[in-house]
């Protein structure tokens, strides 16, 4: 959000230079700088037991790709919360673990995006508002099918399935 008065008081902001940060919008009255900070979410790639990946159809995004889910972080929550609630919400799976894989910044919607994979038990789809389809792929299919235009889920899944794929089998 572009925030160019002050919150308190209502009176427009000035540029002014606060230590290493540079110039930044600052309220001359309340004596208040604000940062133009981004948004954050989590990207996540959901893997089963059979090392299935589990797509989302989400046709506000793409009538013809699949996504990965993603969701914006609440007030209170950690990262790991949100990627638990998000994959419920949207998915109906439970998650058993995630682990942390990388992050990035999308541009277009001031986004700073924590990228996660969480592991789950593959079970029942519920229904969500958000989601168009869901379905399992095996991963070198996922990777065919999955948005990448303007959309960051086709390279946080590359991401993920190097991963996957380097680590050591149980």
């Amino acid at each position: 959000m572009d925030i160019n008065f002050c919150t308190v008081c209502g009176k427009p902001l000035i540029y002014k230079s606060v230590g290493d940060e540079g110039e930044q919008k600052y309220c001359e009255c309340c004596n208040k700088f604000y940062f133009d900070n981004p948004s954050s979410c989590v990207l996540v790639t959901i893997i089963n037991e059979n090392d299935q990946v589990l797509l989302l159809k989400q046709n506000y995004i793409s009538e013809h790709n699949y996504t990965l889910c993603s969701g914006y972080l609440k007030k209170g929550d950690t990262l790991e919360e949100t990627v638990a609630r998000e994959v419920l919400e949207e998915t109906g799976q439970q998650v058993i673990t995630c682990e942390y894989v990388q992050s990035y910044y999308f541009a277009p919607k001031n986004l700073i995006m924590a990228g996660f994979i969480a592991y789950v038990k593959a079970g029942e789809f519920n229904s969500s508002n958000e989601v168009d389809a869901l379905v399992w792929a095996d991963l070198n299919t996922a990777v065919t099918m999955v948005e990448r235009e303007d959309n960051y889920s086709g390279t946080h899944l590359d991401n993920c399935i190097g991963i996957l794929k380097n680590k050591p089998q149980i």
